[in-house]
């Protein structure tokens, strides 16, 4: 043991998630017990589901939440709105839109796949072809990850629903917005999004163990006739409690009353305020990275997230080495590559409680981790570049102040 450094909770994450959470939303999680059959959990409940519904960009979405995570959103998703044997057509372009392929095949749906080098995003003309062709409308549903956490890559989700309009296709679109919602604009209602998914851990700075599921009037329509299998999970059961202020099992109460905060805290910054300060501190980052020399996973500058960047290393070079040290000696996370580009990149997540001051300290330290490691980085070259973008663009109100 040794005492020479700060301990590891001093210092701010930055994996895409759990994210660095508020102390008023640590305080709003731990809660003592009570009575969620009483008067008071409705108070809680319902102004939760009608904030979630404006972050989500819906005022007709009906909103679930499940003591899960995102994955378990995903198996709503599907399990409430298709039966066995039914094709779903889907994009492969990272590790979590390959996930979301697999449990599709588990649960024994068909699926139509378009692959894609991870790093892209999903391909709109290539759907709107594949849409196109399924002249019977054999195909259920679209399954598309807004943004891709493994590779840091953003997708156009209206292009996908301008190919499915355009072609006329009944299919629903069902959406991973799982690190994005709450972080980057999403429009359920403007996108025709029939399903979107995220999670309590990462835009909601919030743990990990809420799946957030808003559902569409359309969606909702085939509930009753889909035949997957479900119980936990059903959202029936969840729509014939709501409205008294029940809950079909016992809820996680601390959870969701954090949610409401959360909730709370995002709509009183303004979720165009949100939006933007997540991309304002996004491309400083990437400033910082262009000033490395290093290049984003991200294919083109326009589709690179606004929540998490991947960054690639020098050919033959662990990228997980950087993550291991940073983590050992400067006792910061930083995310590890997973799957295809495991050992190829290393990410900064940016979302949640972020500010530029806080990614400051990430950057320093990412580069004296790399400078550790022999690679050929200029101390305070990210750092500046970051510190010059984030000078000259500094809100209207600030520079008012100044």
């Amino acid at each position: 043991m040794t005492d020479r450094h700060v301990p590891a909770w001093h210092n701010p994450v930055f994996i895409p998630g759990p994210t660095n959470m508020p102390e008023a939303l640590r305080k709003a999680v731990d809660m003592p017990t009570m009575d969620h059959r009483s008067a008071a959990f409705p108070a809680i409940l319902h102004p939760t589901l009608k904030m979630v519904r404006q972050v989500l960009g819906s005022e007709t979405a009906e909103v679930f939440l499940f003591a899960g995570t995102g994955t378990l959103g995903w198996e709503t998703a599907i399990s409430n709105t298709l039966s066995p044997g039914d094709r779903v057509l889907a994009c492969e372009n990272g590790m979590f839109s390959r996930k979301w392929i697999d449990m599709c095949r588990r649960h024994g749906l068909e699926v139509e796949e378009i692959r894609v080098p991870w790093g892209e995003a999903i391909p709109a003309e290539r759907m709107a072809e594949a849409l196109a062709a399924d002249r019977g409308h054999a195909i259920r549903a679209v399954l598309a990850t807004h943004n891709e956490t493994a590779t840091g890559v953003r997708s156009d989700i209206a292009a996908i629903r301008a190919a499915l309009d355009a072609t006329g296709h009944p299919a629903l679109l069902m959406v991973d917005g799982v690190s994005s919602i709450a972080s980057m604009p999403f429009e359920m209602d403007g996108w025709g999004v029939d399903v979107a998914v995220t999670g309590s851990q990462k835009g909601f700075m919030l743990p990990a163990g809420l799946a957030v599921v808003g559902f569409s009037p359309k969606a909702l329509a085939l509930v009753e006739e889909a035949r997957l299998p479900r119980t936990y999970y059903d959202i029936r059961d969840m729509r014939g409690a709501y409205p008294s202020g029940g809950y079909p099992y016992t809820p996680p109460l601390g959870l969701i009353n954090g949610l409401k905060t959360a909730c709370e805290m995002l709509l009183e910054e303004g979720l165009d305020n949100v939006f933007a300060r997540h991309h304002r501190i996004a491309e400083g980052v990437r400033r910082a990275v262009r000033a490395w020399g290093l290049p984003l996973c991200a294919a083109s500058p326009e589709i690179a997230s606004d929540t998490v960047t991947a960054i690639r290393t020098l050919e033959g070079f662990d990228a997980n080495r950087i993550v291991a040290r940073a983590a050992e000696v400067y006792h910061v996370a930083f995310g590890a590559g997973l799957g295809d580009v495991a050992g190829r990149v290393f990410r900064i997540g940016h979302l949640g409680m972020m500010s530029e001051v806080m990614a400051l300290s990430g950057l320093a330290t990412a580069e004296m981790v790399m400078a550790d490691l022999g690679l050929p980085i200029t101390l305070g070259a990210g750092v500046a570049a970051a510190q010059d973008y984030w000078r000259r663009t500094l809100p209207e109100a600030l520079r008012m102040a100044a």
